[in-house]
């Protein structure tokens, strides 16, 4: 396929852009994506995954220091004892530098989770032969979050036999 722009060189970028619900493809070369200003993946300057991630990381207007702030005043910097990486590090890596930085910037990354996955509880899905435990933990809360529900609604006996039903299980959890 042929450059759109310039009509002469391959094109070796395809853009998607929707505005408005109406979708539009250019097919252009490098240099005329260049001259255009469009990013190109992995050159200097060019979108990458990371970006994305400062880009959420940052979801307040950054400070003077380059710290996160949310509403005006900055956040104060925090800094993993283990390996001495600092949040603001974080934001534009986008990797943990060791397993100890989940607790040192837990503070930040509960909002930022709920942000992206709407909980931070992990709710994927549990193999059936070892996730015995698991599986019943989640029938208890769902079945708590119907009796929460018949209780609004003043239906207290379809309650009190969820209560009964959650009972059972925390009894089975508890012998195993």
């Amino acid at each position: 396929m042929i450059c759109q722009e310039c009509g002469q060189r391959p094109a070796s970028l395809h853009f998607q852009k929707i505005i408005n619900g109406e979708k539009t493809e250019f097919h252009i070369c490098e240099s005329c994506a260049r001259e255009k200003g469009e990013g190109i993946p992995g050159s200097p300057g060019g979108f990458s995954i990371h970006s994305l991630l400062s880009g959420l990381l940052d979801f307040g207007a950054a400070g003077i220091s380059g710290q996160p702030a949310i509403g005006n005043a900055p956040l104060a910097p925090i800094r993993c004892e283990e390996c001495g990486m600092t949040y603001a590090q974080f934001s534009k890596i986008g990797r943990f530098g060791c397993s100890s930085c989940y607790e040192a910037f837990n503070e930040r990354l509960d909002p930022l989770l709920k942000r992206v996955h709407s909980s931070t509880m992990h709710s994927g899905k549990v193999p059936k032969r070892t996730g015995g435990q698991i599986q019943c933990k989640r029938e208890i809360e769902k079945l708590r979050r119907e009796m929460h529900g018949h209780i609004q609604q003043e239906e207290f006996e379809d309650a009190a036999g969820l209560r009964d039903r959650i009972r059972e299980l925390e009894k089975k959890l508890s012998e195993q």
